[in-house]
């Protein structure tokens, strides 16, 4: 009966008091003006626009122009003529998450997409573009987070609370490895949003890659990237509004973006559309802005709070590291990790240069033993790589360099190490163990 009480006040307490209507006086495109409206907008506020037939559709306020507002909707504009009127929702977006959210799948309007019915509302409303907690109040990052895969519980040490980005061009991998952090992290709790993502990869990757184990313990969010550019925006806030409801109940969430590269390109169409200039190969400036303001939502929480843990994906266009949304996210997040076409087409998954890779929580997050092993390791690969070209032409004399020769000898067994099945997972202890072992540096030898 609690649970029931909570629920209804909470939908009471959104509930308007009044309606206040506009008249739609333009439409081109996707783009919506529309008219008598007075001082009741503000923007990201949502519209519902009331076709003659049809159902409600929702639009958001994202510019003005001339005494105008400018709309774009959430779904195709059918049915929409001149003079229909625009009933204007006064109160904020927001989304009621619950812990039966838990195994479902839903879009980027919170509304189930799984087949498996209602989804069950909570009684405490989260607003979608939530700020993120004070800094003077967040805690600070906690102790080294199990992800399940070796290279990054090695190389790439990410704590609790941490927030790192994952680099890839398309097809290198970087979906199947977020999907083995959701199956194996020790997180109490996995939220992912898939933004702009193909739709016939969604249910390959829940049933495939996720799996029922990793389902079970996650909420997926899901923005096709047939959908307009607000729905793939909205899929986005989505899933850090319900990452920050199982924060706030204390719990370490782990949080992944698939792709922040997408999120951003929907925002270039919507600024675009609101007039806004492009800048940076066409990017709108207020892009940039979003990309801060939605990742800094991540991380630490305040005092009595779990923290958010969040991994992006950033699709790097043309192979392009360096291309304007790649430059912006690595300097808002806390590491990166690379993945590399020319180490995917040679057969080792996950495609990782941990030599290109960095996590800034390192070497805090390690023993000083762990940190010795890492080192170690990375002069191997350094200098392995560094004569590889010699290496392969044969140009190499044995003898010459006794570090080159170690590394002749060790660096087959570091690649073997790194190469994981999406059906395998190694714990931190076990992952040091080995490498230790394969360096000749664990305590027995």
């Amino acid at each position: 009966m609690d649970r029931l009480a909570e629920q209804a006040e909470a939908a009471i307490s959104l509930l308007p008091d009044h309606e206040v209507y506009g008249r739609v006086k333009k439409v081109l495109g996707l783009l919506v003006e529309i008219a008598g409206f007075g001082e009741e907008l503000s923007i990201g506020a949502q519209v519902h626009l009331r076709p003659a037939r049809g159902k409600d559709i929702v639009c958001e306020v994202i510019g003005f122009r001339e005494g105008h507002a400018l709309l774009m909707p959430f779904g195709t504009l059918e049915g929409v003529s001149l003079g229909c009127p625009a009933v204007i929702t006064r109160s904020r977006p927001v989304i009621t998450p619950d812990d039966r959210w838990l195994g479902r799948v839903i879009n980027g309007m919170a509304q189930p997409i799984d087949g498996k019915g209602h989804l069950a509302q909570g009684g405490h409303p989260v607003p979608l573009r939530n700020t993120p907690p004070a800094p003077h109040s967040r805690q600070r990052m906690g102790k080294q987070l199990d992800l399940g895969v070796r290279a990054v519980n090695t190389f790439l040490a990410t704590c609790r609370g941490q927030r790192m980005g994952i680099f890839s061009g398309s097809g290198v991998g970087k979906s199947v490895l977020l999907s083995m952090m959701a199956r194996y992290t020790e997180a109490d709790v996995s939220v992912i949003g898939l933004v702009g993502e193909r739709g016939r990869e969604v249910q390959e990757f829940l049933e495939d890659d996720l799996g029922a184990d990793g389902l079970k313990r996650s909420v997926v969010i899901v923005a096709t990237g047939d959908e307009p550019a607000l729905m793939r925006r909205q899929a986005a806030y989505t899933t850090l509004a319900v990452a920050e409801y199982f924060r706030n109940q204390g719990k370490q969430v782990l949080c992944l973006i698939d792709s922040v590269t997408r999120f951003a390109m929907a925002q270039r169409e919507i600024g675009l559309s609101a007039g806004e200039p492009p800048t940076s190969k066409g990017y709108p400036p207020t892009t940039f802005g979003e990309l801060a303001r939605l990742l800094e939502r991540a991380g630490p929480g305040g005092p009595g709070q779990g923290s958010i843990t969040g991994l992006f994906a950033v699709l790097v266009e043309g192979d392009d590291y360096n291309e304007p949304v790649s430059d912006a996210v690595r300097g808002i997040i806390d590491g990166h990790i690379v993945m590399e076409r020319e180490i995917a087409d040679r057969g080792r998954y996950p495609a990782i240069n941990v030599l290109k890779s960095i996590s800034r929580a390192m070497p805090k997050a390690l023993t000083d033993e762990q940190n010795a092993i890492i080192r170690r390791a990375k002069q191997v690969i350094s200098s392995y790589e560094d004569m590889a070209e010699l290496i392969r032409l044969g140009a190499y004399r044995k003898g010459s360099d006794p570090k080159v020769d170690e590394a002749i000898r060790v660096y087959p067994r570091i690649e073997e190490f790194l190469a994981q099945n999406k059906d395998d997972s190694t714990m931190i202890d076990e992952s040091f163990r080995r490498l230790a072992e394969i360096l000749g540096m664990n305590k027995d030898g």
